[in-house]
């Protein structure tokens, strides 16, 4: 009897591979949703280039005062010297590009182009920032009311974003644009212009912001963890706060940062048709009017503005996409 005895404390004592591989590893440990979103965005190199392009170019935006600055640039500084007084053009090959300017000069004034961009990054980023925010936060309230309640409010909702949505926004912000002029509520000059066109713009688009979180919230609110708060006497308001609104972050700020390059493009759209930035404040979308009665003069005045607007647009909808497919709890 002792022998079995003795063979089976043996054989207990011998452990699976599996096992004693796993003997000195660390504990598992649980992740979060955002840490796992982070790991699948860190994997997404294209969506990474996109990030790193934005946090530049709003620290360019943020730092543009310092930098002119520190480098001595000057956006409105004339150099009639660079320009040919005949032909009106800089000279030198491909805009007057040199050391001292980097990216040219203006035909005719011959200001710095690159001050001139860089003096032009805030205003683009701040107006389209701005009316983003104001999209998302009437956007967010109504969708999310209209979700919830349902019913007769609703109804009323839905049919207030159907009107907004049918306004012909371009002809509407123009009109507005070019009679808020001079001075009125108390602003006036550049801080005039980017109030209105942060209203305009942010004011009149969120009903598409509205339309993603009434759907995301119709579908929430018939989940699991609602009706158990329900059963728990939890109210409306508890419920929208601390039950739906977490759970439509993600797709909140997927819409928000694709939001963000449509605005660009439409305030430097406005600027174009001369009823955004008024000179001499430079905005991109100003700095593309002026060159269409001078693009047979100099091609790289109208080509300069129009990549600065083409790489933001295109570094937004990168990390858009990409944090589009790091939230989604069904992507692998």
């Amino acid at each position: 009897m002792t022998a079995p005895i003795e063979t089976t404390k043996s054989a207990a004592s011998v452990q699976p591979e599996a096992v004693l591989a796993g003997a000195g590893s660390k504990q598992i440990e649980g992740r979060s949703l955002g840490r796992i979103a982070w790991t699948r965005l860190k994997r997404d190199k294209v969506a990474m280039a996109g990030g790193v392009i934005v946090v530049l170019l709003v620290l360019v935006a943020i730092l543009s005062k310092p930098i002119q600055s520190v480098f001595g640039l000057d956006p409105d500084a004339f150099h009639q010297s660079l320009v040919d007084p005949v032909l009106l053009a800089p000279k030198g090959g491909f805009g007057g590009i040199s050391w001292h300017h980097p990216l040219g000069v203006e035909p005719q004034t011959g200001r710095d182009i690159l001050a001139r961009v860089l003096d032009g990054s805030w205003v683009s980023l701040l107006v389209a920032g701005g009316a983003t925010l104001l999209s998302v936060v009437i956007g967010v309230i109504m969708g999310v009311v209209a979700g919830f309640y349902g019913g007769w409010v609703d109804s009323t909702i839905s049919r207030v974003m159907d009107t907004f949505l049918a306004f012909p926004l371009l002809l509407f912000a123009i009109s507005i644009s070019a009679t808020l002029q001079g001075k009125a509520f108390g602003l006036s000059g550049l801080t005039l212009r980017i109030a209105v066109l942060i209203f305009v713009i942010g004011f009149f688009n969120w009903p598409y912001m509205g339309r993603i979180v009434r759907a995301q919230t119709l579908s929430l609110r018939e989940r699991e963890f609602v009706e158990a708060a329900r059963s728990l006497g939890a109210r409306g308001a508890f419920i929208l706060f601390r039950e739906l609104l977490p759970n439509l972050v993600a797709p909140i700020l997927v819409y928000a940062t694709l939001l963000i390059p449509t605005n660009i493009l439409f305030e430097a759209s406005l600027s174009y048709l001369g009823v955004g930035i008024e000179p001499p404040q430079s905005s991109w979308g100003g700095m593309l009017n002026q060159a269409t009665d001078l693009y047979q003069v100099d091609p790289m005045f109208m080509v300069i503005p129009g990549v600065a607007i083409f790489i933001t647009v295109l570094a937004f909808n990168l990390l858009g996409d990409g944090l589009r497919d790091a939230l989604d709890p069904r992507g692998k």
